[in-house]
């Protein structure tokens, strides 16, 4: 969500009506979230002024690690360097720690593919932004599921019920530190994650939602103490209940 809001920031830099915007001071402390959007909070350091050249010598774009030659255009400006450094700059600030945690192991090749393109700036910021829709619309259609085998039918639901609310096993990336709370995009999913989780005995998926839209589930060690809730519905190992009453 912070990689995707920043990058939808910087196309619009990239194209507003001032012309190519550059942020001067690039830090994680110049932007915040507000209502699940990035926003920058000073733009005092903020410039159009594209870096003048008479030869492609003339347009290095330097940073500590990096060194990146651009094209020196017919009117005298280092192409694009106003984009490519904003964008360098997300790459080394936000992407090298946001986007290779906590996505479904199906897409991280595609996240990964975003973050080796973008930190050898083979990527300008439109393909940066459809790369990102690209896979933010298959984590949100769930089309990036590998077909296996159905495992939902090894449990049993009861609808309006959960278990009562305590600290359990943890899981990473958790949306809950007091337990493995994920978000997934459907109960099949769920009945997978749970099967691959040697603690999991249950899974409880109430109407919370993600900025996605995908439902949470909470992942259990038991299913015990069961309590009603009309918005919940709890599925428990069919192994776990073998011999015990519901």
């Amino acid at each position: 969500q912070i990689c995707l809001s920043l990058v939808k920031l910087l196309f619009y830099l990239a194209h507003s009506p001032l012309g190519s915007i550059v942020l001067l001071d690039f830090q994680p402390r110049q932007f915040v979230m507000v209502d699940g959007n990035l926003k920058v909070t000073d733009m005092d350091d903020a410039s159009t002024e594209e870096l003048s050249c008479k030869e492609d010598n003339d347009c290095t774009l330097d940073f500590p690690t990096k060194s990146f030659p651009l094209k020196c255009s017919v009117i005298g400006k280092c192409e694009g360097i106003n984009e490519k450094k904003n964008l360098f700059n997300a790459y080394r600030y936000f992407f090298t720690y946001l986007l290779p945690h906590s996505a479904p192991p199906a897409l991280r090749p595609l996240l990964s593919d975003i973050l080796n393109a973008t930190g050898d700036l083979r990527y300008g910021i439109n393909e940066t932004l459809r790369a990102f829709e690209k896979v933010l619309h298959l984590y949100k259609s769930g089309l990036y599921l590998q077909k296996r085998p159905l495992l939902l039918k090894d449990y049993i639901s009861l609808k309006g019920f959960r278990t009562v609310e305590g600290e359990d096993y943890k899981c990473w990336p958790s949306y809950s530190h007091l337990g493995c709370l994920l978000s997934i995009h459907s109960p099949e999913e769920a009945a997978a994650i749970c099967n691959s989780q040697l603690q999991c005995q249950s899974f409880i998926i109430t109407q919370h939602r993600t900025w996605t839209g995908r439902p949470l589930a909470s992942f259990q060690s038991s299913w015990t103490d069961l309590i009603p809730d009309t918005n919940a519905v709890v599925y428990i190992k069919r192994s776990a209940s073998s011999g015990e009453r519901l």
